[in-house]
């Protein structure tokens, strides 16, 4: 059990999980507990993190979030991709603004490469125009 709440813990799973009637040994879904979207993802980025893969491919893993828990997530993400490829497919641009280099895909193709950073300085840039939609609304 160490392991499965050491994950729990670096996922930030762990503190909901000590309110389950059952703990750990809780069931969840149809026959149980109901969980948010939120804590579906961290128990996945569990998961993962148990598993250790050298090479890790997110699929928008932030999507149809609310803030608090897009920010619990984005956190035990960062914690996850530590030190590990990975590969993320995101349309919310938070959830990749830290990676080493954003592959910007237009049309099926390439059309930007770069750091969040470099990105943002091209003023007539696909990403800094989504990077201007979606940060200003914050």
């Amino acid at each position: 059990d160490e392991d499965i709440i050491s994950a729990a813990e670096k996922s930030n799973s762990w503190e909901f999980i000590q309110l389950f009637p059952e703990g750990l040994d809780t069931i969840v879904g149809e026959r149980g507990v109901k969980l948010s979207g939120g804590q579906r993802q961290r128990i996945a980025i569990a998961r993962a993190i148990l598993r250790d893969p050298a090479i890790l491919l997110l699929d928008e893993a932030t999507s149809s979030l609310d803030a608090e828990s897009e920010k619990e997530v984005q956190e035990a993400l960062a914690k996850l991709m530590e030190n590990r490829s990975s590969i993320i497919i995101a349309h919310r641009l938070a959830t990749i603004r830290d990676v080493d280099r954003i592959y910007v895909i237009d049309g099926g193709k390439v059309v930007e490469v770069g750091t969040h950073d470099e990105l943002i300085e091209n003023d007539n840039g696909l990403y800094s125009g989504l990077a201007r939609l979606q940060f200003e609304s914050i």
